[in-house]
């Protein structure tokens, strides 16, 4: 069992409550605000040990930084490769895909990432 750190709850705390998927640095200048004196190291080792705990989700970008999601629940991300923006499938449309890929797996499975990559309605209209 790890020791209780305020520092790693704050991370923690900042990626639940954003829905933008940050990157290392972004969680980084939030946290900075409560804990003036934080470095960008201690930030990266929490988000690998919070990740590798499974309370949260990295989210590895084929351009560029990692990204982080405090939602662990299993969903569907959609990424810009023009952008490199993330958003979230709709949840019914996630179990649709979730669905349609298991429907002949003979297995249990317990975790799920699924990653669509294309170019966002924003970027396709650019």
């Amino acid at each position: 069992m790890l020791k209780y750190s305020r520092q790693r709850e704050c991370i923690r705390e900042n990626l639940v409550s954003r829905c933008d998927h940050p990157t290392a640095e972004m969680v980084y200048e939030d946290v900075r605000k409560t804990f003036p004196n934080i470095s960008l190291g201690t930030v990266y080792r929490n988000l690998t040990l919070l990740a590798e705990q499974g309370d949260i989700a990295r989210i590895s970008m084929p351009d560029g930084p990692d990204r982080y999601d405090g939602s662990i629940h299993t969903h569907v991300h959609f990424l810009c490769r023009e952008c490199h923006g993330i958003w979230d499938i709709d949840p019914d449309e996630a179990e649709q895909i979730l669905s349609l890929s298991l429907a002949h797996f003979d297995g249990d499975v317990e975790k799920a990432s699924i990653q669509l990559m294309g170019v966002c309605g924003s970027c396709r209209k650019q």
